[in-house]
């Protein structure tokens, strides 16, 4: 409610059009931006002329200058900020891998690109890690999950265990049956029943 609120005022006091640029079509933008990890400066150096993404990409610059201003951050920028963090300082990053030495995360394949960068600079110094996740459950791609994190998760980590849970204990034979036959035509799974 506090984003809305926020692009809705920034909006009126541009003297934007709600209907060009609707609040939801700015929240969703700055989102994806942040799951890429894409600041407001770089956001705007990649929009080239159109009048719709130039307003957006103002938005963004303004929203993210409110936020500083009241010392607050949103979801995704709790996330980006701390890839930043960690990137610009080895210390700090040190410091927290030191202090979580063990990573596991569920659902992996509803990862971002920024949480899977997280992830991975948290993980880097001693590689204790583990996911979770079934590449046949992606469902969160409308909101940035890169399903690519858990396919190519065994080529970041080469020395990773691969353990495949396939005992169901809730459906039936003929729904585990069919199930098995609908997700055998997705392409670039990993295979399993």
């Amino acid at each position: 409610d506090d984003q809305k609120r926020l692009i809705k005022d920034l909006i009126k006091q541009n003297n934007f059009d709600e209907k060009i640029v609707p609040v939801k079509t700015v929240m969703n933008a700055i989102s994806s931006a942040k799951d890429k990890l894409i600041d407001p400066d770089e956001y705007y150096q990649n929009i080239g002329s159109d009048m719709r993404e130039k307003m957006i990409a103002k938005l963004y610059f303004q929203y993210e200058e409110r936020l500083a201003s009241a010392d607050a951050m949103d979801f995704d920028g709790m996330i980006s900020n701390t890839v930043k963090l960690f990137t610009e300082n080895p210390d700090i990053l040190s410091y927290y891998s030191n202090k979580f030495k063990y990573i596991m995360v569920d659902e992996y394949q509803d990862t971002n690109h920024a949480q899977y960068k997280l992830v991975k600079l948290l993980a880097k110094e001693h590689r204790n890690i583990c996911v979770v996740g079934d590449d046949d459950q992606s469902i969160y791609r409308f909101r940035g999950a890169t399903i690519e994190n858990i396919l190519n998760f065994e080529l970041k980590y080469p020395d990773a265990v691969v353990i495949k849970l396939e005992q169901n204990y809730r459906s039936t034979g003929n729904i585990l049956d069919a199930a098995n036959t609908v997700i055998s035509h997705n392409v670039g799974r990993k295979g399993k029943n």
